[in-house]
């Protein structure tokens, strides 16, 4: 029985919620380990105790705080959706914390960094300007790799200088495209029109299908090592620079949240992680009582 419940709650995700098929692959596996833990032949017999015991049960495999959040979000939600169907009356994981995440700030890339890292990708052909273009406009659009892959010959355009996106339960969204990237992509088109496929697809593999995320995280980790960048990079990092970088440049945080295409201000707010340094440089530059001391110190030297 409760495999049933759980199909018809991953179904639902599925049609109304528009959640994606990895969302999907990660709470069926959590539920289904959930399921074999409770082995309950009627669902309404579980209570908070059967949930916490799961948890601690997952806790002794010594998994990552952020799995183990992750499983329990997938369990509220289960309950949620019972409690929405009326098989239950009361949510028994409502009460049932998620372990404490301990928050990361978000790796970024200086500018000379980034800079380098988009023209590493060298020589004429397909897979150069493939390469550099997808660099371009993860680091000027900032674009989730999903958002990428995504995107089809005529989401862009090139005249306007904008691209259309399709974000998290299909919001559409158009973000700028700087000009950098705009003649990357007008580049890989070029070589993209020899490969004679009619996929949509902006971006292709060698074969001429539709690149995947993880084709897309090998190309960008690949430049980054031939660089010589130390730090863990993947296609979120270029997201992330994209960010930092308007924050540090003074945009305001409702058109980066706007930009990304985050839902709540919130979620932009970690990107908030300014360094002192430049706290301080935009405090003696704008301050006026920085500014008298450091005329005061001037007349004196």
């Amino acid at each position: 029985m409760t495999g049933e419940y759980i199909e018809n709650f991953l179904g639902y995700l599925r049609k109304e919620k528009d959640v994606s098929e990895h969302t999907i692959r990660a709470y069926r596996k959590d539920l289904d380990e959930f399921a074999r833990y409770l082995d309950v032949e009627d669902i309404r017999d579980v209570d908070v105790m059967d949930i916490r015991g799961f948890l601690a049960a997952q806790a002794e495999r010594r998994l990552s705080r952020a799995t183990l959040s992750r499983k329990m979000a997938a369990v509220r939600s289960f309950f949620s959706y019972l409690c929405r169907e009326g098989v239950l009356e009361l949510n028994p994981a409502r009460v049932v914390p998620s372990p404490g995440m301990t928050r990361k700030h978000p790796v970024f890339l200086s500018v000379d960094e980034v800079f380098g890292l988009v023209e590493e990708p060298v020589g004429e052909g397909f897979i150069p300007s493939r390469d550099r273009a997808i660099l371009e406009l993860l680091y000027s659009s900032g674009l989730r790799v999903s958002e990428l892959v995504g995107l089809d010959v005529d989401d862009i355009n090139v005249t306007e200088g904008v691209v259309r996106v399709k974000g998290k339960g299909r919001k559409e969204r158009l973000v700028p495209v700087g000009g950098a990237a705009l003649r990357a992509v007008k580049s890989y088109m070029t070589e993209r029109v020899l490969i004679r496929k009619r996929d949509r697809a902006l971006f292709l593999n060698a074969r001429g299908g539709r690149l995947t995320d993880r084709s897309v995280r090998r190309i960008v980790v690949k430049y980054a090592r031939r660089h010589g960048i130390s730090k863990n990079v993947g296609p979120h990092t270029l997201r992330h620079t994209f960010a930092t970088h308007l924050l540090h440049e003074g945009a305001d945080l409702r058109v980066i949240q706007e930009l990304l295409g985050h839902a709540s201000l919130s979620t932009t707010q970690k990107y908030t992680h300014l360094d002192i340094r430049h706290l301080m440089d935009v405090y003696d530059d704008a301050h006026p009582l920085s500014k008298k001391k450091k005329m005061k110190k001037g007349k004196k030297e």
